[in-house]
């Protein structure tokens, strides 16, 4: 289970603000960790986590995989996000471009869809809610789009006995977006998976680990690459995995 626990209640002048933790960092540096108990104080509504991380549990194959592997499971759900509404799209496929994402891009990837719980879960209206948020505030007035395209991957990076799981198998990349947001659902029997940050001349600024539930990672895609180490099994012997929610924003 990845069941959250609350952190204790922090007086109110004391507790964290977006603009503290995200806004000031973040249109600094084009990224900012987040840890768990900071955004606590930043979703409202996490009463239905643990059904929302158990739907982790059944995700399809990631069938896409030029390398061939198969150590990746995912579904995929797009959504329009304008001031305080949310609306789910139809179905539709996935596309990135080979500028982007050399290994499976160029192609039409029809992943399946979020299931309708999962997609309707009030832990998620309140990850996207931030996400919006997030990136109308730190997208100058001129260039705020009147609705976002939001695209929602749910990630399973499957560690194998004799081989580690890809969390970018494409290596230090871009996803050819404007905002990308990285929550931590749960590790399972995994070591490193290590998220590093790269300048526009891929020099690296910066490097962290989610590791708990919550653990959040928001990063401005015009500015930064961004890349995760593979993870490998802390006990051979034992099933290992990494989930991952990931949030992609851009102009509709």
């Amino acid at each position: 289970m990845s069941t959250i626990v609350p952190p204790p209640s922090l007086p109110e002048e004391t507790r964290p603000t977006l603009e503290t933790l995200l806004e000031n960092p973040l249109a600094r540096d084009g990224f900012v960790f987040v840890r768990a108990n900071a955004m606590h104080s930043l979703l409202p509504n996490l009463a239905q986590w643990d059904r929302f991380a158990a739907s982790w549990d059944d995700l399809g194959v990631d069938l896409y995989m030029a390398d061939g592997g198969r150590y990746r499971r995912r579904r995929y759900a797009t959504f329009s996000l304008s001031g305080e509404m949310i609306s789910r799209k139809p179905h539709q496929p996935h596309y990135q471009s080979r500028d982007y994402n050399t290994l499976n891009g160029g192609i039409e990837r029809w992943f399946e869809p979020f299931l309708p719980e999962s997609a309707a879960n009030p832990a998620l209206e309140a990850i996207l809610r931030l996400v919006c948020r997030v990136a109308t505030d730190l997208t100058p007035p001129e260039r705020r789009p009147a609705s976002w395209h939001a695209e929602t991957h749910q990630f399973r990076i499957e560690a194998q006995p004799d081989m580690p799981g890809r969390p970018t198998p494409e290596g230090l990349h871009r996803d050819g977006v404007d905002w990308v947001c990285v929550i931590m659902i749960r590790r399972e029997n995994v070591a490193c998976g290590e998220t590093s940050i790269h300048d526009l001349n891929r020099r690296l600024v910066g490097s962290f680990t989610l590791t708990e539930p919550l653990d959040t990672a928001f990063v401005n895609d015009n500015r930064v690459y961004h890349g995760v180490t593979p993870v490998e099994r802390d006990d051979p012997t034992r099933p290992g995995w990494r989930d991952v929610l990931v949030v992609t924003l851009r102009h509709e």
